[in-house]
């Protein structure tokens, strides 16, 4: 009898007894047979499509095409009232642990992990994922795409790698890790290393279609070497995160669609909805929320610029359900649709209103505080979805691809955030397709994914006891689509946007609003003045009638009941800060430089994420690279020296034509390039690049002096420096460039490596200067 309760699964001893000569041995010895799950358990494919409100696919009433969703849900099975945390690592945590997010260290993304137990961004080892299950349990297990659980000062060479795919129950991982990628360059890892795309942006390269690409290839790797071995393939997307970006031939298809705006759009889709059955036909339209212009409102200006914005969202999202349609195909190909599990979860939020009132054709630059809007997409609105853009839709039209739901991704109070489609398909496991309207949580998928391969939920893995499973398996609708739901009490919360779900009623609060980004918590109401909302969904399908004052019995009922459940799973202490969250190193998550002025990076390593980088932000610093004895110099030498960030906000220190260069990519919109004037010298033994920031002050300028050998060869002044982060996904590099280039001087030259010349670079990070930036410059010329 196997003994799944404990991972890895214990071989049972040799029962056979031994002879002296092998001659005489008998009965002869037999190997062990492998592990296996039990007879019939399904392959399982787990789909995760990124920042789509419950309003978006076609397949849910909403305005962009998603042919792949809509084959599946034909023979399979469509849940209505599908939940999930409201924003990106939560969500994938509860996911994937079966786990509320809180209660396994994903209060918030992992880029703002603290101390507290709910928000430190650390699954803890008693929290096994599902990959880990079904391996130990003898499936082949693969993670392709975005992985947004690693915490990012773990992201090194030191690691540690507990947290990395491969070390969660992945055998296999391709993807990158982070909130988000440029679609056209990303940063990729295969397992623990760092890899080039397969392709360039010119040869026609696109993330989901890459991604796609491997999971299929493993699939049909697995299967040749072990025919009998069933597999989990989890294929969460980037898309359609930002920056949306798209092939080319998706670029026009929706030329037009959209001219009618966002409150048109949302009646239409509401219409569309009550036709599909997704929602009844006495469902309405919740409350826009406030501070949101409507339509009419705009300028014919932003009328332009934000319906090619959601053009260009509806083609990304077609684009990646043709992705799906393409694995799914794959599969049909092979034999192995039928009696695969496939699991459509079409968002793991609603849809992003981060994209601010108008829109941004580089939403990184908002992000750090400077307003890209409507004028400079117009004066480039032929590039928006293209490789040179780094778009973001306006925040209203969240609220239309949320339909018919109040709020969007991070507002984990209202549906809007939480209400994500889901489509099921198992043809030898459902045998009655169609709706299911029963009450659902992404913290079920896991659960459901054990019941169908009959595999029970562990109760100690790698030695340590494991805790309870929090979700709900939802096998025992599959077959009974009027059956009484099963999850009946839920918890939310994010950033201090709150509420809880008990059999049918709701008690919610939005406190801040996802555009406030990085509104101060001073500017903020405090949690105790939130207004509580009360909803009955059971009549209320949509929360759009506020029945608090009506029920203030039941109100303080349910607010009692949340405050009990953020006890019960680490939500408390509530935090609703976001940007400044840990307004001192002490209190934030680790760092690989904290308490370190200094770091000696080598080109051999992989490059370092942003969030386990040196810090360059608002403050001076010194980059020396160190050459080999035997440079030779000359005009012929090029190569990248360091760089941080990319296409869109980033600086380069690097050799052009024998020249050494240092540019600086002021969110996308100022370049300042500063160059020495001659070649460097045969036996040149250091190139430094001394940047001394003006002090007092965020995303203030300062001098830039190029020395070689300790020689000042050039010196300049950059005006201004980014405020607070150079990216999402890209590196700093050492003696290569991976993802976009900072400067266009060597974008399209590949990995533009420096070579072997190049033996480490040195970085400083002073705490202060006593020289005034003027005159440093001054003494550093001097002395040429």
């Amino acid at each position: 009898m196997v003994n799944r309760y404990s991972i890895p699964i214990e071989e049972p001893a040799s029962t056979t007894p031994a002879a002296v000569d092998y001659r005489s041995q008998n009965p002869p010895f037999r190997r062990p047979d492998p592990i296996r799950p039990p007879d019939g358990a399904p392959n399982v494919l787990l789909v995760m499509i990124d920042d789509v409100g419950f309003g978006a696919a076609s397949a849910f009433g909403g305005p962009c095409r998603t042919p792949a969703a809509e084959r599946l849900a034909e023979d399979g099975l469509t849940y209505t009232r599908f939940h999930t945390t409201a924003l990106c690592s939560p969500t994938r945590a509860a996911t994937l642990t079966g786990r509320n997010h809180h209660s396994v260290g994903f209060g918030v993304i992992a880029e703002m992990a603290g101390q507290a137990p709910g928000y430190n961004g650390t699954r803890p080892a008693s929290a096994a994922t599902v990959a880990r299950v079904l391996q130990g349990n003898g499936y082949a297990t693969g993670a392709f795409g975005k992985m947004h659980q690693t915490p990012p000062w773990e992201i090194s060479p030191a690691g540690p790698f507990d947290r990395w795919p491969l070390r969660e129950g992945f055998e296999k991982f391709y993807g990158f890790l982070g909130a988000e990628s440029d679609q056209f360059e990303p940063v990729l890892y295969d397992g623990f290393r760092t890899v080039d795309p397969p392709a360039t942006p010119e040869q026609g390269y696109h993330l989901s279609e890459d991604l796609v690409d491997r999971a299929i290839e493993w699939i049909d790797s697995v299967e040749t070497m072990d025919p009998d071995k069933p597999w989990l393939c989890y294929l969460p997307f980037g898309a359609c995160h930002a920056p949306l970006q798209v092939p080319d031939a998706y670029l026009d298809k929706y030329r037009g669609a959209f001219d009618h705006g966002w409150d048109r759009q949302r009646e239409i889709t509401l219409a569309r909805q009550k036709e599909l059955g997704v929602v009844p036909e006495d469902t309405v339209l919740a409350p826009w929320a406030p501070g949101l212009p409507h339509w009419d409102e705009l300028d014919d200006d932003q009328r332009t610029v934000a319906a090619r914005f959601m053009e260009i969202y509806a083609a990304f999202l077609e684009h990646t359900d043709d992705q799906v349609g393409r694995m799914v195909d794959a599969l049909r190909e092979r034999g192995d649709l039928d009696n695969t599990l496939v699991i459509y979860m079409i968002g793991d939020n609603g849809a992003s209103a981060e994209g601010g009132m108008e829109g941004a054709f580089n939403y990184l630059a908002n992000l750090n505080g400077y307003r890209s809007g409507t004028q400079e997409s117009l004066e480039r609105i032929d590039e928006i979805g293209r490789p040179s853009s780094y778009a973001h839709f306006p925040s209203s039209w969240a609220l239309a691809l949320d339909t018919p739901y109040q709020w969007a991704k991070q507002v984990a109070s209202h549906y809007g955030g939480t209400r994500n489609g889901l489509i099921v398909h198992w043809p030898k496991g459902i045998a009655e397709p169609g709706l299911r309207h029963q009450w659902h949580h992404c913290v079920d998928i896991t659960p459901t994914i054990l019941e169908a391969a009959g595999i029970p939920v562990p109760q100690s893995v790698d030695g340590v006891r494991q805790k309870p499973m929090e979700g709900t398996a939802m096998n025992y609708s599959f077959n009974a689509p009027d059956a009484e739901d099963r999850h009946v009490t839920q918890y939310f919360e994010i950033f201090g946007n709150r509420g809880i779900y008990d059999h049918g009623w709701t008690a919610v609060t939005a406190h801040r609003a996802p555009w406030l980004m990085a509104t101060p918590v001073k500017d903020l109401p405090t949690m105790d003045e939130d207004r509580w909302e009360l909803y009955d969904t059971t009549v209320d399908w949509s929360q759009a009638r506020d029945l608090s004052a009506e029920h203030p019995g039941t109100l303080a009922e349910l607010q009692g009941k949340f405050l009990a459940e953020a006890a019960r799973h680490q939500v408390l202490p509530l935090d609703d800060r976001t940007v400044g969250r840990y307004p001192d190193p002490a209190s934030g998550p680790p760092h690989p430089m904290r308490g370190r002025t200094a770091i000696t990076l080598y080109p051999h390593m992989d490059g370092l994420v942003e969030k386990a980088a040196p810090n360059f932000f608002n403050r001076s610093f010194t980059l020396t690279a160190a050459l080999a004895p035997d440079f030779e110099g000359g005009a012929g030498t090029e190569g990248l020296l360091a760089s941080i960030g990319g296409r869109f906000a980033g600086f380069a220190f690097y050799v052009l034509e024998g020249r050494p260069v240092f540019c600086y990519n002021f969110v996308g919109r100022e370049l300042t390039h500063i160059r020495g004037d001659d070649v460097l010298p045969a036996g040149a033994r250091t190139v430094t690049a001394d940047f001394v920031y003006d002090g007092a002050g965020f995303g203030k300028g300062g001098e830039l002096t190029l020395s070689v050998d300790g020689v000042a060869v050039a010196s300049g002044r950059i005006a201004r420096t980014v405020r607070a982060m150079f990216s999402m996904n890209e590196q700093f590099d050492v003696g290569r460039n991976r993802g976009s280039a900072v400067s266009p001087e060597y974008a399209g030259r590949g990995p533009f490596a420096f070579g072997p010349a190049l033996r480490h670079v040195h970085v400083e990070l002073p705490q202060a200067r006593d020289i005034p930036p003027s005159e440093k410059a001054r003494i550093a010329m001097a002395t040429h």
